[in-house]
């Protein structure tokens, strides 16, 4: 599905992991990890910020060069199953403000469901990725910001017209 040609009006549930029963609808989407094990109900309305992250945290997390991602009221989010079957680690590490982040996995597939850092009461940070309805990733979660800009790898120019934010200073850059 093309964001050029697509009708993102509507649902797009492809066949993404193996859940296959992601929905969307009244305001609400499903998250799933790729096993199906863990899954969420998230109501939109709570969604606070959608965003690009190029920290190193989020680049090493992800095993990727940047994570996109979604911050929404905790009050805002349930689990529909899987609970139980999320494993946490947590560390302050390599955290700029030096406050916890805990990292929220599916013990069966090891997808990263959500973030809860100290640093950010009442909010959990979610991988728009794990949204089922692709739709919804080119709409009310498309990133309206860019974060850590200055540890953004030089092959990616970043995100279109989006506000640009959370520069390093003294070289350090983590959420």
């Amino acid at each position: 599905m093309a964001s050029d040609t697509a009708d993102n009006s509507k649902s797009y549930i492809p066949l993404a992991g193996l859940a296959g029963d992601g929905w969307s609808k009244d305001g609400k989407a499903t998250a799933t990890c790729y096993c199906g094990a863990v899954q969420l109900i998230v109501s939109l309305d709570g969604v606070v910020n959608t965003f690009v992250c190029n920290c190193t945290d989020c680049r090493k997390i992800t095993a990727s060069m940047f994570a996109s991602n979604f911050t929404v009221k905790n009050s805002h989010f349930e689990h529909a199953r899987g609970k139980d079957r999320l494993k946490t680690f947590s560390q302050s590490k390599t955290i700029a403000s030096g406050k916890a982040m805990t990292n929220y996995f599916c013990q069966e597939c090891g997808t990263l469901m959500y973030r809860v850092g100290e640093r950010f009461p009442g909010v959990s940070i979610l991988r728009i990725g794990t949204v089922d309805d692709f739709s919804l990733h080119e709409t009310r979660l498309r990133p309206r910001q860019e974060h850590w800009t200055k540890e953004r790898v030089c092959w990616f120019t970043g995100v279109q017209g989006v506000e640009e934010s959370f520069e390093t200073q003294g070289g350090s850059s983590r959420l």
